[in-house]
């Protein structure tokens, strides 16, 4: 990597001490992407209506937009797609296909641009060589219990095992889990791993920042990847070359560079929390590197998320998940192995019941794993399933798990913000309400503002904590992380704060969600382009 000039540098460094600083403003790449993204736009309805209307050109451009429409929507249907999502591309595509047609080669397809897809298939393998060629990596043999199903599921497909041993200490919010971060961090001795959607400048980074540097002039190696389009607005053009000019030990990674064009891996980002420190703990859950996570900003009323701590050889996985993601896309690549601890013995599946087993989920393939576990998890359930969701925008399969589930006795409620982030959005997720209701789901906003977390809790057994929201983005399109668990104290701890979350919470009921005509026709509309928020 270049290095970072002492005028950029300190230019940095003003604006970041400064977040108010019209420099911000000026030097933001959202502007320049916002603009060439509208002028795009544009520019292509121009071409297609004076295409149109041409009448030397009409006839011909109608024959070629019937035979696209054709095609592409016997293309949507002979493909695997969940049938909502087929059915709103079906009709994006007959009403407005100069626009359906691109924005289904856009966002329709769910997968990664091949070359992300190569590279990080490519880092995912090499990394696997190495850890089966010194530690081995045998599957765990599991009981035919429920709460193992899913266990075994994410042992064949997401490829992470499932371990026994050490603990998981759940958060209920950002400034409680914050402090166990710095404590953590401060006694680092030999790595220090960061990976996260947001980084903004305020008191959380600030601090972290501070230690990062003050271990990496004690010896300690610091990585750190973010996510470049969700620091869009709140870091400063090659920050990361910043970082690295801190101190030789500190290295970093902006994770797919954003561009002022439409192009598919844009819609790919790196979504997920992860925070390792000497292979020893782990943190991850909704909480980023932002000051409204911990209370000291305030955005949209309170901003209540969740968090967890991994101790054990569960941890090895994220250091795994991390390695796997700086590999594909760092010309100087590290050897996992390096920062792998020595596997610690460990009970049985036989004679323990605790299952610790973080996973990832990405867009590299075509089975969302993030999706299974919580239908697997619905559709077990007997008892109660408690969700957090910050946007609840369904597909037919989780309507109908959720539906079901309700209908079959147990009790199901879901809490969403009482507050929203995103207008439109939030207004797709309450379009959902509706039918829940009626099957007997309680739902639940979040009255004292918005909440941010992304857990779910079933039957005082077992529950998942991580980044992977209830919408489509996150389930297919984005790079996500969770941890399930089972038979441990943070499933009840999970428990008891859905509980006093539902408090102080309004229930929503038939009568005070009901939408008029009109409002039930906004939401039709809204449907149809689910896919793309």
């Amino acid at each position: 990597m270049k290095k970072l000039s002492e005028r950029k540098k300190k230019w940095i460094e003003r604006t970041v001490a400064n977040d108010r600083s019209y420099k911000v403003f000026l030097y933001n790449r959202f502007v320049v992407f916002l603009l060439s993204a509208l002028l795009q736009l544009v520019v292509y309805i121009v071409f297609s209506f004076s295409l149109v209307y041409d009448s030397k050109w009409a006839m011909i451009a109608q024959i070629i937009v019937l035979v696209l429409e054709i095609v592409f929507v016997l293309y949507i249907i002979s493909r695997h797609e969940r049938p909502s999502t087929r059915l709103n591309w079906i009709i994006l595509i007959m009403l407005v296909p100069f626009f359906g047609v691109p924005m289904y080669f856009f966002n329709g397809e769910g997968r990664p641009a091949r070359k992300i897809n190569a590279k990080i298939q490519r880092a995912k393998k090499e990394n696997d060589e190495k850890i089966r060629e010194k530690f081995g990596k045998e599957e765990l043999p599991l009981s035919s219990e429920r709460k193992d199903a899913v266990c075994s599921y994410l042992q064949r497909y997401a490829e992470y095992p499932v371990y026994t041993d050490g603990d998981v200490e759940y958060y209920k919010s950002g400034e409680e889990m914050f402090p166990q971060m710095l404590l953590e961090l401060k006694k680092a001795e030999k790595f220090i791993l960061v990976e996260y959607f947001i980084i903004a400048h305020g008191k959380m980074w600030n601090s972290i920042l501070k230690i990062l540097v003050e271990k990496a002039m004690q010896g300690v190696q610091v990585r750190i990847i973010y996510d470049d389009f969700g620091c869009m607005m709140t870091l400063p053009p090659k920050y990361e070359r910043y970082l690295e000019s801190l101190h030789e030990n500190i290295k970093c990674m902006t994770f797919n560079n954003v561009v002022p064009l439409f192009a598919v891996r844009m819609n790919n980002r790196d979504h997920r929390k992860i925070l390792v420190v000497d292979g020893k703990v782990a943190f991850t859950g909704g909480i980023n590197l932002a000051d409204e996570y911990i209370a000291e900003k305030v955005r949209f009323g309170y901003w209540k998320d969740t968090g967890i701590k991994i101790t054990g050889n569960a941890v090895r996985s994220f250091t795994e998940m991390f390695f796997y993601m700086w590999n594909a896309f760092r010309t100087d690549k590290e050897d996992v192995n390096a920062y792998l601890l020595p596997l610690l013995p460990m009970p049985t599946a036989q004679e323990t019941s605790l299952r610790i087993q973080p996973y990832d989920d990405s867009p590299l393939d075509k089975v969302s794993v993030g999706e299974t576990v919580y239908l697997d998890m619905i559709t077990r359930a007997s008892k109660y399933v408690y969700v957090f969701t910050p946007y609840l925008i369904l597909n037919d399969f989780l309507r109908a798990a959720l539906c079901q589930a309700a209908m079959r006795g147990v009790d199901v409620r879901i809490v969403t913000p009482g507050i929203p982030d995103k207008k439109v959005t939030f207004r797709l997720t309450r379009a959902n309400y509706q039918m829940l209701l009626k099957a007997g789901v309680k739902i639940y906003e979040y009255t004292p503002g918005f909440i941010h977390a992304k857990s779910m809790v079933c039957d005082d057994e077992s529950a998942v904590v991580g980044t992977i929201n209830l919408d489509y983005r996150s389930l297919y399109l984005h790079f996500e992380n969770a941890v399930y668990f089972s038979d441990c104290k943070a499933v009840a701890d999970l428990k008891r704060d859905c509980e006093e979350t539902f408090a102080v919470s309004k229930l929503c009921t038939l009568e005070n969600t009901k939408q008029g005509i009109f409002g039930r026709l906004v939401d039709s509309v809204l449907r149809v382009f689910e896919t793309l928020m």
